[in-house]
């Protein structure tokens, strides 16, 4: 099984999840079942159906977090010593090219990617684009709207 890049914060969001999952929601959905069944008939239960499906959905999701977190490689930024160089788990601050528009970027792996808070995934063009890469450095690559290129002002390991 291929290993899966996390950060630390990263891990710890789905180590949370999984508790939530493990600890209420499985719970709560038990329970649902068992209310839909002491209804009757269970031919034509749209609750238990219901609570039935939300059950599979929480189950697979329970397997799938076990199954990243077991092949997870948890890298913590701040123990990073890369020589200034763009890699996993580096916030990046770049200047666009085109328009000198700053923004900041962290790196990080697909489960974690959320483009309103910062955070690109490793597996993004920009992201590629940008890895090994160092302040100074200019960074291009092929966006939905065309080429988009970003010189590298910072790199940081947080």
């Amino acid at each position: 099984m291929a290993t899966i890049p996390l950060t630390k914060r990263g891990a710890e969001l789905l180590r949370e999840e999984l508790h939530r999952l493990k600890t209420v929601e499985r719970h709560a959905v038990i329970q649902a079942i068992a209310e839909a069944r002491a209804q009757g008939d269970l031919s034509e239960n749209a609750e238990y159906d219901a609570a039935k499906d939300k059950q599979g959905f929480i189950e697979g999701r329970i397997q799938e977090l076990e199954g990243k977190l077991a092949a997870a490689k948890v890298i913590d930024p701040a123990e990073l010593d890369a020589g200034g160089k763009v890699v996993f788990g580096a916030t990046v601050l770049l200047s666009d090219e085109s328009s000198g528009n700053e923004v900041t970027y962290q790196i990080v792996g697909d489960d974690e990617a959320d483009l309103k808070t910062g955070r690109i995934s490793i597996s993004s063009p920009i992201a590629r684009a940008l890895i090994g890469k160092e302040a100074g450095d200019v960074a291009s690559y092929q966006a939905p709207g065309g080429e988009r290129s970003y010189e590298i002002v910072e790199v940081r390991y947080v």
